[in-house]
């Protein structure tokens, strides 16, 4: 029945996109250096020119603090943090965190906008489903190449449908989700990344990134790091 039904649909909904150019893909990203301090990720201030820094590359010294992020910790079982992959203040060493934002523009924002309100309804919820799963296939493309110039892309599973299980090393975190719940921490990714100016994505009263079409995350390289709650 999906390949009958539902493959003609979603393959004319794909010509209709690229033709018109609907999706505008985007991305914006950077390698910062930071350190764990208890519960918190410390992000200093990288050299004025940088680029990503294999696993185990030394950052200078004496780098200012820029930011803080602040993660929580699990009561029970693993009591595990996000703060807990990174190498800590006390180790000496210095470690490396990263930072993306992806969106495919506004125009697909709009177009699915003017369908609702036109009463085209199935139209409408095939293209935002289409649009929302770019955005989130332009994250995992992308997340694929942050681990390459990290240098630990030769872990990943030769398979794509294992990626999808994170059989890859490290984890890409979203804040929203259990392991980073705190959407207001978005502003400090703003921060880092300067999404608005680089590709246009802004943050709304609630933390939310717009065009919805959009996602962020910060991404870890060590070898423990995966997805669980808090």
């Amino acid at each position: 029945m999906v390949e009958e039904k539902f493959r003609p649909i979603l393959r004319k909904l794909e010509d209709e996109v690229f033709e018109s150019g609907l999706f505008a893909p985007a991305v914006v990203y950077g390698y910062f250096p930071a350190q764990s301090d208890g519960n918190d990720v410390v992000v200093y201030e990288p050299p004025k020119t940088h680029a990503a820094r294999p696993c185990g590359t030394r950052w200078e010294d004496g780098l200012p603090e820029l930011l803080r992020f602040t993660f929580p910790r699990q009561r029970e079982g693993r009591r595990l943090s996000i703060a807990d992959f990174f190498a800590p203040k006390s180790s000496g060493k210095m470690d490396v965190l990263g930072a993306s934002l992806v969106t495919i523009g506004p125009a697909a924002s709009i177009e699915t906008q003017r369908l609702f309100e036109g009463g085209e309804y199935t139209k409408y919820l095939y293209l935002h489903g289409l649009s929302v799963e770019t955005a989130e296939a332009l994250a995992e493309f992308h997340h694929k190449k942050m681990r390459e110039e990290l240098g630990i892309g030769g872990e990943d599973a030769p398979e794509i449908r294992d990626l999808f299980h994170q059989k890859y090393r490290g984890s890409r975190y979203s804040f929203g989700y259990p392991a980073c719940p705190s959407l207001e921490d978005q502003t400090k990714l703003f921060k880092l990344l300067k999404p608005e100016e680089n590709v246009g994505v802004r943050l709304t009263s609630g933390f939310l990134l717009e065009p919805e079409q959009s996602t962020s995350a910060i991404v870890v390289h060590h070898p423990a790091a995966k997805y669980f709650v808090v």
